[in-house]
């Protein structure tokens, strides 16, 4: 896969991330969700941590202003070097399968990094509200976006039996996390260096045999 295959992919991938997370922000209130099907609803939240909403305040003893600014630099220099990563593996031709995953990669995490970095400029607040972009008053500053979250599947979501041991009677639900599509991106990247790993690293492999 060559650069400009590559490039395609990471524009496909960010154009579609942020048409929806804009079209969400603009027409959802903060917490407003629509149910697609049974197991499948739009969930308008905002994360304004790492994954699964963790932020840096809740495992560090740093103020949560401090540990956000620290979580969007830590993730520049992160996409930094991804990017060199994929810059690299195409320049040294290697396999299609680890060019189209680290690809993935890039541009899921590309797309939060807009969100991070630029959107609290960007929006006023959706608490109560639609937010509206290019506000007078908006909701941050530079670095200090919210990611924007709206994919929710709840596979199930049910009732333990009362016959089960400290679970009885409390509510079970999965699928829980809600995210977005550079998430989505990301996770099938890592997914695919996973699956296929021979077909990523076949140099790696052989060299091990030897």
């Amino acid at each position: 896969m060559n650069l400009k295959k590559s490039l395609i992919i990471i524009f496909l991938v960010l154009l579609v991330d942020q048409i929806s997370k804009i079209y969400i922000k603009t027409h959802f209130i903060l917490g407003e969700s629509v149910t697609v099907f049974n197991w499948f609803k739009i969930l308008f939240i905002e994360n304004e941590g790492a994954a699964w909403g963790t932020k840096l305040s809740d495992l560090l003893p740093v103020s949560e202003t401090s540990g956000k600014l620290v979580l969007t630099i830590f993730r520049l220099f992160a996409i930094i070097g991804i990017g060199y990563w994929l810059w690299d593996i195409i320049r040294k031709e290697a396999p299609k399968t680890l060019i189209l995953a680290v690809s993935l990669i890039f541009a899921g995490a590309l797309g939060n990094i807009i969100d991070s970095v630029f959107y609290g400029i960007l929006f006023n607040d959706s608490v109560g509200q639609v937010a509206t972009l290019l506000p007078d008053t908006p909701y941050g500053k530079l670095f200090y976006g919210k990611v924007v979250d709206m994919l929710y599947f709840p596979m199930i979501d049910t009732t333990w039996p009362d016959w089960v041991p400290s679970l009885g009677g409390k509510n079970f639900r999965f699928f829980e996390p809600v995210f977005n599509v550079a998430d989505t991106a990301i996770s099938t990247g890592v997914g695919i260096l996973i699956v296929f790993n021979k077909k990523a690293f076949p140099k790696m492999e052989k060299s091990e045999q030897v």
